[in-house]
């Protein structure tokens, strides 16, 4: 077994570049933790991290790589793979797309505790099965989300356009001087944003253009009819509730307002199973929930939009539907936050600032002598204060 894997993880460390490597994501793989674990939607760049990670720090002799949805795994004991390496004077084991592997935490935790000096790195594409295991393996594991391509990362990766990462307060400080520069010396900086909200959040667009969007929706359909029923016990006549919030997300072509009591009778499930479900649906990441800025903010979210541009696109080529810019807009801007709230002030509140999204020619009458707002506009550059251009926050990581 140890040399059908070794034979195949040299084709695969041989295929790896190191011409674009995501340094946030290989300083938590190199961490002195032991027990560390990548999870992502499918075709985010988990296999690739691994990789170079593995082809940064080690000798091809000290580490073992494989796939667990690899036939020839799934139908073996990956302890008994770690115990003979071990013994063969192994030092890292890393184990790809993991949730492949029947009852895989047990054995991780097993694997843990037998071997003391060996380090372990794994990655899941199932967020929500590593995510219902990751109570089981808090004590001993690091899990991290990576997160798909920021546009910053989407110029190195597409065009070799190596730009820095720009922190909120370079952006609200010198806003202007940044866009115009950048803007005049990278004159296809805006028609790469344009392109890069269509097709450039997933890095297997280097492999094939053309067929990206395809493969996102394949992704996404393996999401929604394997991994939600597989792990949450969901009666398959119940997935047609999660497909039918997509198509309502596409249809409404503005952000979805969310009416709980409309959404039950609608779908025939009570307010818990509503909650739930889209509980699930943000745990995927196909979806982002966005709540209402308040006092005491509600635990049901206000409106619904798409996760990323691309996924909205996507679909709505799927369902044949127009896409609405401002949508388009509004789905970037929020993808770029972790934390951000819809505001009767202005469009979104994040970070304790106030933010009004637009077309280039947007005003500040909406947010007219407000303390700390700001007028998001989707241009190339600007020269006014507190008028940002959009493309501005895909260089935030």
């Amino acid at each position: 077994m140890l040399k059908y894997i070794q034979n195949k993880q040299i084709r695969n460390i041989n295929s790896t570049t190191l011409d674009f490597v995501r340094e946030q994501y290989l300083q938590i793989l190199n961490s002195k933790n032991r027990l560390v674990g990548l999870i992502g939607q499918r075709g985010v760049g988990k296999t690739t991290l691994l990789l170079q990670y593995l082809k940064l720090n080690y000798k091809p002799f000290e580490y073992l790589y494989f796939s667990a949805d690899d036939v020839y795994i799934i139908n073996s004991s990956i302890y008994d793979i770690a115990d003979e390496f071990v013994r063969l004077g192994g030092k890292v084991i890393v184990i790809d797309e993991i949730h492949k592997y029947q009852n895989w935490s047990n054995e991780i935790k097993t694997i843990y505790d037998s071997f003391p000096e060996l380090i372990i790195r794994f990655s899941g594409s199932s967020m929500l099965n590593i995510l219902h295991e990751k109570f089981d393996l808090s004590r001993r594991a690091v899990i991290r989300y990576v997160r798909p391509l920021s546009f910053r990362e989407f110029l190195k990766l597409d065009s070799n356009i190596d730009l820095p990462i720009l922190t909120l307060e370079d952006i609200f400080k010198n806003n202007s001087e940044i866009s115009s520069t950048l803007a005049m010396s990278n004159p296809t900086l805006y028609k790469n944003f344009l392109r890069y909200l269509h097709i450039g959040f997933y890095p297997f667009f280097i492999e094939d253009e053309i067929e990206y969007k395809n493969k996102l929706f394949n992704a996404c359909e393996k999401i929604i009819n394997e991994d939600i029923p597989s792990l949450n016990k969901i009666d398959y006549t119940h997935l047609s509730v999660f497909k039918k919030f997509i198509a309502k997300l596409i249809y409404a072509k503005v952000p979805f307002k969310v009416n709980i009591a409309e959404l039950c009778r609608e779908f025939g499930i009570s307010h818990p199973t509503l909650a739930t479900y889209l509980d699930i649906l943000e745990a995927t990441k196909l979806i982002r929930p966005i709540k209402k800025y308040s006092k005491n903010i509600s635990k049901k979210p206000d409106k619904l939009l798409f996760a990323n541009t691309n996924l909205l696109y996507t679909f709505a080529d799927e369902f044949g539907v127009e896409v609405d810019i401002g949508t388009v807009r509004e789905t970037f801007f929020v993808s770029c936050f972790e934390t951000i709230y819809y505001s009767d002030i202005g469009d979104f509140v994040a970070d304790g600032n106030i933010y009004e999204i637009g077309g280039k020619n947007k005003s500040f009458s909406q947010v007219k002598n407000v303390p700390n707002s700001y007028v998001i506009i989707d241009t190339d550059y600007s020269m006014e204060k507190n008028k940002i251009p959009l493309w501005m926050f895909g260089f935030l990581y």
